[in-house]
């Protein structure tokens, strides 16, 4: 007699766990690697079925365990390579990121892509060229970018946008003293 321990429901429907089970399709992983113990096997096999009065000769056995492994190896390399790339990816942003902290605080001119439309409604773009001071550095989707106030509006401009970065003059500074690092919602983009 089957317990509730025993069954399971599906869509309203009681059965017996063991028999549900059962009835279900299998998932079958698909495995498209060799890998040792399949070579391995393989070479046993291959052993196992050879004509003992003409056997395979040695050297064709060593043959292709010397290739398996020479592919084996260039495997290993492309994997670490793969690594190494993801490694210098991160070490040239974190790079960019500390060159680009260094401008927190200067002044930059750059070019913004105003995008209008025109009296019969189409969509136009045209570059303005804008001045502003550097409050921060972001990173969104792994893209640099720096944050920049001007007359109290804050922007994220791209780095391939800057024109020119300057030092302030006292002036200038004092002008502009409400420097806090931006935060990336308050950002006109």
């Amino acid at each position: 007699m089957a317990n509730s321990f025993n069954t399971i429901t599906v869509d309203g429907v009681t059965y017996d766990a063991a028999a549900y089970a059962a009835s279900q399709p299998k998932e079958t992983k698909r495995n498209d690697e060799l890998g040792k113990e399949a070579f391995l096997q393989l070479l046993v096999t291959q052993l196992q079925n050879q004509d003992p009065l003409n056997p395979q000769d040695n050297s064709s056995y060593i043959a292709e365990l010397a290739q398996f492994s020479s592919l084996e190896q260039m495997t290993n390399v492309v994997n670490s390579l793969e690594d190494l790339g993801k490694v210098v990816n991160n070490i040239d942003t974190s790079v960019l990121v500390g060159q680009l902290s260094s401008m927190i605080g200067k002044g930059i001119d750059w070019v913004n892509t105003v995008n209008e439309a025109d009296a019969e409604g189409n969509p136009i773009s045209h570059p303005e060229s804008m001045s502003g001071v550097v409050t921060g550095v972001t990173i969104v989707e792994g893209v640099p970018s720096i944050l920049v106030e001007k007359d109290g509006e804050k922007y994220m401009v791209d780095i391939s946008n800057i024109g020119h970065v300057y030092d302030l003059t006292p002036e200038e500074t004092s002008a502009d003293a409400d420097t806090t690092p931006a935060v990336a919602e308050d950002v006109v983009e």
